[in-house]
């Protein structure tokens, strides 16, 4: 259905931008090579073991790194320098493919060990994956966003039409060893550019949180963020269903076209073709439909191409069903991203992209072998016809579960809170710290302060809060207090500095209703034990009951 949410004016492209667009150069670059990697990859892994469920796990081993450690390298993004952390990414993965062409060249490879330098590059995307896309944020403004995602996404897709074909040409003439040296330098541009790049940063005011610490609270942000939940879980289903077609390109090529190396080359061009084309069309579907609607026509372009390929013998009909497939796939994809971009603030943007990625390739990693499984059994026909009725189903869920339409939500800090002073001296460890907030609510109002605190809770646990609960007190009956707790003062800060402009409006209800004369109380207490306080020979009761009192009674 059309959608109005989105602003007239167009935002200029991203490609002005110089940083943006020498970075998406070396990119693309990176991509034709590792694209080319994976076709001598995939076809030596069918000189090696022709098994069905082997060529697919190729795939798998790519991908499955992303589920078990996008969220380890999103927590590191978001604490560390995230151009640091793609060059230590780029240059581990140029080690490994290195190694990979010395191998290929030796003639040592087997089976297990193809796949487990194909998991190491894997290892190496997954670093890269969360830092890269969320420093798309650092390089252009909020507006050009999405427009910098579909580019990123055109760009991959384009070495994914080209990269293919002159893989297997590769492969063909020289072999795949190859093809796995071509790699290797094609990292060497993109290391040279992050080299030089040097992005203007917010200075950062408090200390890195511990990466325990630091993925935990990505895992709670989007746990408690009703918008990222229903994208991760519709980008799963994607993913699922999405996989069986580039898992299983290799066997198409062989056994239901009867071709080779070229044969393959040309079915990943077609699909990136599609994809290319899927890419330079999502800003004028943006501006006419809602992402909803933008995934369910790439999900049902997808199972259309899936279905006819399984079912066509001939380069006529399967090229152009696997360019449909290709649109379907990118514009899926890259709406997923752009969502979850646009629905989480800059300090844990990394980590939603990290749970968004697990979710996505963890399911495109559990989709090769699942597909893989049943192209060994019952053939790649079938597999692919059954991912295509998966992929129909997946859209079917967007009428229960239709993706959120995020359109101008501003998630820049609030910046409107600072450090109260405490009477009682506090360092940044020093806690457990309880706060309770006191409020006057008059009867009639009543209903609607219970559901603004319903979504202030939600928001209070969001950015960190443990234990929050909401007291009436049985004196006072117009008397209620907000307690919540965190575990130390610095998390208190941390706490209260993620408040973002969209939250005003929740802020604001709660204050309409607030019928004291005076502003809300608030009180910020320090749990102490009192086996902890220090035993004085000198000392009298008194002076031993004051210092409790002073810590208990802090606001």
């Amino acid at each position: 259905m059309p959608d109005s949410s989105h602003p007239s004016v167009t935002p200029a492209s991203p490609l002005t931008l110089p940083i943006f667009r020498a970075v998406w150069i070396a990119s693309m670059a990176s991509n034709f090579g590792g694209l080319i990697q994976s076709v001598g990859a995939s076809w030596m892994m069918t000189s090696l073991a022709p098994s069905p469920q082997l060529v697919a796990l190729v795939q798998a081993s790519t991908t499955l790194p992303i589920m078990l450690f996008s969220l380890w390298a999103g927590a590191i993004a978001d604490n560390l320098d995230r151009r640091i952390v793609m060059l230590g990414a780029q240059g581990f993965m140029l080690l490994v493919s290195v190694a990979l062409a010395i191998c290929g060249w030796m003639g040592v490879l087997s089976p297990v060990l193809l796949l487990v330098f194909t998991f190491l590059i894997g290892c190496g995307t997954a670093v890269n994956g969360p830092a890269w896309q969320a420093s798309v944020g650092d390089m252009v403004p909020r507006p050009s966003l999405p427009g910098a995602v579909a580019l990123n996404s055109m760009g991959f897709n384009i070495a994914r039409s080209l990269g293919p074909a002159i893989g297997g040409v590769i492969v063909a003439a020289a072999g795949a060893a190859a093809a796995f040296a071509v790699n290797a330098v094609s990292y060497l541009g993109l290391i040279a550019v992050l080299a030089r790049w040097r992005p203007d940063l917010p200075p950062r005011l408090l200390p890195r949180e511990k990466l325990g610490v630091a993925m935990a609270a990505g895992v709670r942000y989007v746990a408690m963020s009703p918008n990222i939940r229903i994208v991760l879980l519709r980008a799963s289903l994607f993913g699922i269903a999405a996989s069986a077609i580039p898992a299983l390109m290799p066997l198409v090529a062989r056994t239901l076209i009867t071709g080779g190396p070229l044969t393959y080359g040309l079915l990943l061009g077609a699909f990136g073709v599609g994809a290319v084309g899927g890419a330079l069309s999502s800003g004028e579907l943006r501006r006419r439909y809602s992402i909803e609607w933008i995934v369910r026509i790439a999900s049902v372009a997808l199972a259309a191409g899936g279905a006819t390929t399984a079912f066509s013998h001939t380069l006529v009909l399967t090229l152009p069903a696997l360019m449909l497939a290709g649109a379907g796939w990118v514009l899926a994809l890259s709406t997923f991203n752009v969502t979850v971009q646009m629905a989480a603030p800059r300090w844990v943007v990394a980590r939603a992209l990290a749970l968004y990625q697990m979710a996505a390739f963890g399911g495109m990693a559990g989709g090769s072998w699942i597909f893989g499984v049943v192209a060994e059994d019952h053939g790649v026909a079938v597999a692919l016809g059954a991912a295509a009725l998966v992929q129909t189903g997946g859209a079917l869920v967007g009428l229960i579960l239709p993706l959120p339409q995020i359109g101008d939500l501003n998630l820049d800090p609030l910046n409107r809170w600072s450090e109260p002073d405490t009477a009682v001296p506090v360092e940044s460890r020093s806690g457990p710290i309880v706060v309770t907030i006191e409020y006057r609510i008059a009867t009639g109002d009543i209903v609607g302060f219970l559901s603004a605190m319903n979504e202030r809770g939600r928001i209070r646990r969001r950015d960190g809060a443990r234990h929050w609960t909401l007291l009436r007190d049985l004196g006072e009956p117009d008397l209620w207090i907000e307690r919540y707790h965190v575990a130390t003062w610095l998390d208190y800060i941390r706490h209260n500095q993620r408040r973002t402009h969209a939250d005003v409006e929740n802020s604001t209800i709660i204050l309409a209703l607030h019928a004291g004369p005076d502003a809300p109380r608030v009180h910020r207490m320090i749990e102490r034990q009192t086996g902890s306080l220090p035993i004085l020979r000198t000392a009298g009761a008194r002076e031993l009951a004051e210092p409790m009192t002073d810590a208990t009674r802090s606001t």
